[in-house]
C-alpha cells in the first residue's frame, strides 16, 4: 500500500464515525490551540485537517475568515452543517495537507489541531504549511505527545493493524520538539507550550463504547476483525484504560504539545 493508496483509506477511516462527538474529550487541547492562536477579526485563518470544525468554530467566533480543510468528505459535510447551525460562515473544502490546493502566502493564520500529523509524508506537510502562510504571520499547532498518552492507546490497537507503507512517519513524531524543529525551524521561528487533555470516563468499558462507535480508526479496525480478534481487542482496550482507574474512575493522562510559529521573511518554503 502507497502513500495515495493509504490517504484514500483514511478519508473514508476518519468519517466512519460520528467524530462530533469526540472533539470534547480533548476540549483543553482544543482551548489551548484557540488561545495562542489569538485570531482577530478580519484575519484569513486556514485550519488544515479541521475534522468536524471544533476549532474552526472557535476561531470564527472571534470574527477571523476561516477556511477549515480535510481529506474526509464525510467530516467535511458534517463540519458546514455544524457552522451552518450556529450561523458561522467558515469555509470548509476537501483536500489534502500535502498539497494544499491554496495560493502561496494566502493566509495571516495556519492552524492545526492533531489532524495534519496524520498524514504520512511529513516533509511535504511542513512544506505547505509554510507556503500558505504569509511572511509574519502565524502558526499554531496542537500535536500528541511523542512519549505517552494518545500514543499508548495507538500501541495497544498496532498488533491489530494492518502495517503501514514504507517511509509511512508515525504521527506522534509530530509531538516531539526536536523533530518539529527539524521541518519547520528554517520558515517559522518557534516556541513551545505543553498541556494534558485527559481521557476521564467511568470505566474502560465505558472508553471501549466510545472509541470503538466514534473513532474511526478504532471503529473501522473492529468492524474489520472477526469475533474472536474483535473481542481480543475489546479486551485489551479495556484492560489498557482500566490501568489508569483512580478514586473517581478511569483518568488517563494525555499530554500534548503546542507549537506556535512566526513565518521568517524571505525564506521560501
Amino acid at each position: 500500500m502507497g502513500f495515495e493508496e493509504l490517504k484514500k483509506r483514511q478519508s473514508a477511516v476518519w468519517g466512519a464515525g460520528p467524530y462530533e462527538r469526540l472533539p470534547e474529550h480533548y476540549r483543553p487541547l482544543l482551548d489551548h490551540v484557540a488561545r495562542v492562536a489569538a485570531v482577530r477579526a478580519g484575519e484569513r485563518v486556514l485550519d488544515v485537517g479541521t475534522g468536524t470544525g471544533a476549532l474552526a468554530v472557535r476561531l470564527a467566533r472571534a470574527g477571523a475568515e476561516v477556511t477549515g480543510v480535510d481529506l474526509a468528505p464525510a467530516l467535511v459535510e458534517t463540519a458546514r452543517r455544524l457552522a451552518g447551525a450556529e450561523g458561522l460562515p467558515v469555509r470548509y473544502e476537501v483536500g489534502d495537507a500535502e498539497a494544499l490546493p491554496y495560493g502561496d502566502a494566502a493566509f495571516d493564520v495556519v492552524v492545526s489541531s492533531v489532524g495534519s500529523i496524520f498524514a504520512p509524508d511529513h516533509g511535504a506537510v511542513a512544506r505547505e504549511l509554510a507556503r500558505v502562510c504569509r511572511p509574519g504571520g502565524r502558526l499554531v499547532l496542537g500535536h500528541w505527545s511523542a512519549e505517552r498518552g494518545v500514543v499508548d492507546m495507538f500501541g495497544v490497537m498496532a498488533p491489530f493493524m494492518p502495517a503501514p507503507p514504507p517511509g509511512a512517519e508515525s504521527p506522534f513524531r509530530w509531538g516531539d520538539r526536536a523533530y518539529v524543529e527539524e521541518l519547520l525551524g528554517e520558515a517559522f521561528a518557534l516556541r513551545f507550550e505543553e498541556g494534558d487533555a485527559p481521557q476521564v470516563s467511568g470505566s474502560g468499558e465505558e472508553v471501549w463504547e466510545l472509541f470503538s462507535t466514534v473513532y474511526g480508526p478504532t471503529r473501522v479496525l473492529a468492524e474489520s476483525l472477526g469475533p474472536e480478534r474483535r473481542e481480543e481487542l475489546r479486551r485489551a482496550f479495556v484492560v489498557f484504560f482500566e490501568g489508569f482507574r483512580g478514586a473517581g474512575g478511569v483518568r488517563q493522562p494525555r499530554p500534548y504539545l503546542v507549537v506556535a510559529g512566526s513565518r521568517r521573511a524571505g525564506v521560501v518554503a
